[in-house]
């Protein structure tokens, strides 16, 4: 399955979550929510995947965590905040340059209405 099209289901996912739960929770509920929904449409979802960085010759195993990746390909950062700042869209290219993946959502669930809070950030895509 191509990025744009697991990048489909994925926003489908959200709005289910969020239309169910509404926002104010915590990022870990909205995790294992939109966790629990994809993997039950048939998508192989990593939960809190340990992404190491490499500088300067050495490995820095306890780099970054991802919240979701899923089928190996779209990179998840959830986020239920007041507002976003441009550090959480530059934290999740930085991820998808360091994963060497195409394609990640940033997903603020903390929002009224949650088209106000997905952004779609591409790395060569």
């Amino acid at each position: 399955m191509h990025e744009n099209d697991i990048s489909y289901v994925i926003r489908g996912a959200a709005f289910k979550v969020h239309k169910e739960l509404g926002p104010g929770l915590l990022e870990s509920v909205y995790e294992t929510a939109l966790s629990h929904e994809l993997k039950k449409e048939g998508h192989h979802v990593e939960n809190q995947l340990a992404l190491p960085v490499s500088y300067d010759g050495i490995v820095l195993e306890h780099g970054f965590r991802l919240d979701l990746l899923v089928d190996n390909k779209v990179i998840v950062e959830i986020k239920s905040l007041e507002e976003l700042r441009d550090v959480h869209h530059k934290q999740l290219l930085t991820y998808l340059r360091l994963a060497n993946k195409k394609l990640g959502l940033l997903i603020n669930f903390n929002v009224s209405f949650l088209q106000d809070g997905i952004w779609r950030l591409v790395n060569g895509l």
